[in-house]
């Protein structure tokens, strides 16, 4: 009776609240009993509990009238258990499938993204050392830690690894995960119904706030401002902040510079695209996974090593490749020879061929040139750096299907002439400028190997 009452409360709730404010703070309460006037709950924290009887307490009074009509009051009691909530289940050993009670997400979390699926190699063991020591929860020495690299690389996987493990470690700790669009989302939400000290109070009293994709608020004042005071006021108190993006702080355009600044301030950790013996790692690390799910499959002599050259511009697209794979052989039961990989993959392998991006080109070029990426997407026009960028440049437009206008915004909001202007000078500096002739050819090898 009492959980019939509570899910016809719930769903009205839903839908005047809207799905975000629900499934952060209705979803996770539980309704225990009524008696003499009082409605009891039991929520996955004190913080949970104070925060829905400060705002939400004569909503959900009025709607528990329906069936309660001496009721006044709400009291909240604290779960000694997590409550479960729907999670991507794996089927693996490794999987989760209740949400940590500490944890407040804005975005939901991957029950596969722990620390102990994440392969390790050279390009990510220091975001991976850095985000273990965030996760035990004890004092760190730098904050934020800012995580940056493109798509595909970890960032996503090791901010919930975060979460998962800080669940374990320090159950006492108020983490609250969300996207930078989230954040944004929230705070315009708290503007337009005048709850913009709520908002303060939730985002300024937490112990750890990770925010992903935090590119997404450059050049929106406002939550920009939001934000910034946020980030003051929890440095102030020695909480720990974590942070993703897809280039660091100083090439975020648009991005303010106190911001910027205070991000530079913690420990900046670039996740470097895979080499081939960390690509060849996570090829036999998710065939194991894999098999416990769909069974044992026989691999071919030369798939994973074929694999791992082949498909070099992002992890999940090796992912799910290999997944493909899996259930192709698991269905006709044979094995993974070369040759289903040819046939079963010919549009991935395709698509892999040319699929080197503009910004791997700017790190690659930056990194043979010996210049900072920043200098190669400035202003600066002395020779060491005016050429590598023009080269950058004729490499983005030879490699990658980005138009002029496209390839000039990635290299901070030039225009298309300019790109122009660069592609045609390398052109003619090939044929009477041997060693740049050599230099665009070595890279041209390093982008597409």
């Amino acid at each position: 009776m009492i959980a019939q009452q509570w899910s016809k409360v719930s769903k009205e709730l839903r839908q005047e609240l809207g799905e975000s404010s629900f499934k952060s703070w209705i979803e996770p309460l539980e309704l225990v009993g009524v008696e003499n006037g009082i409605a009891r709950l039991r929520a996955p924290s004190r913080f949970v509990g104070d925060w829905v009887k400060r705002n939400y307490h004569d909503k959900i009074v009025a709607r528990l009238r329906a069936d309660h009509a001496d009721l006044s009051q709400l009291e909240f009691s604290v779960s000694t258990a997590p409550i479960v909530r729907k999670a991507p289940s794996t089927g693996s050993a490794g999987s989760r499938t209740a949400e940590p009670a500490a944890v407040f997400e804005g975005a939901p979390l991957e029950g596969r993204y722990t620390f102990d699926n994440f392969v390790v190699g050279k390009p990510n063991e220091l975001a991976h050392a850095a985000a273990k020591r965030v996760a035990e929860g004890g004092p760190v020495t730098f904050n934020p830690l800012f995580l940056y690299g493109g798509v595909g690389l970890g960032k996503t996987h090791l901010m919930h690894a975060i979460v998962w493990e800080l669940s374990q470690t320090r159950p006492d700790l108020q983490v609250l995960y969300l996207s930078a669009e989230q954040f944004m989302y929230r705070f315009v939400q708290a503007l337009r119904d005048r709850q913009i000290m709520d908002f303060k109070n939730l985002f300024r009293s937490v112990d750890v706030l990770m925010v992903d994709d935090v590119q997404f608020i450059a050049g929106k004042d406002s939550t920009q401002e939001e934000f910034f005071h946020t980030f003051n006021a929890l440095v102030d108190q020695n909480k720990q902040i974590v942070i993703s993006a897809d280039c660091a702080p100083g090439e975020i355009k648009d991005l303010e510079d106190r911001i910027t600044s205070r991000m530079q301030c913690g420990l900046v950790v670039d996740l470097h695209p895979t080499d081939y013996e960390l690509r060849l790692g996570i090829l036999h690390r998710k065939a194991a996974i894999f098999a416990e799910t769909l069974g044992p499959v026989n691999v071919g002599d030369g798939v994973f090593e074929f694999l791992a050259h082949r498909i070099t511009n992002n992890v999940r697209v090796l992912e799910g490749a290999l997944q493909r794979l899996f259930a192709f052989s698991n269905l006709i039961g044979q094995e993974i020879t070369l040759d289903m990989v040819q046939d079963c993959l010919s549009d991935i392998l395709r698509s892999s061929d040319r699929r080197v991006t503009v910004e791997e080109i700017q790190r690659k070029v930056s990194e043979h040139f010996n210049i900072r990426l920043s200098d190669m997407l400035g202003p600066k026009r002395a020779r060491n750096i005016a050429r590598p960028r023009q080269i950058a440049m004729y490499l983005a437009k030879e490699l990658t299907s980005r138009s002029l206008p496209e390839i000039g915004r990635r290299f901070g909001g030039r225009d298309h002439t300019t790109i122009l202007y660069g592609v045609r000078k390398v052109e003619e500096m090939r044929g009477t400028d041997s060693q740049l002739g050599e230099d665009v050819d070595l890279l041209r090898r390093l982008l597409q190997s």
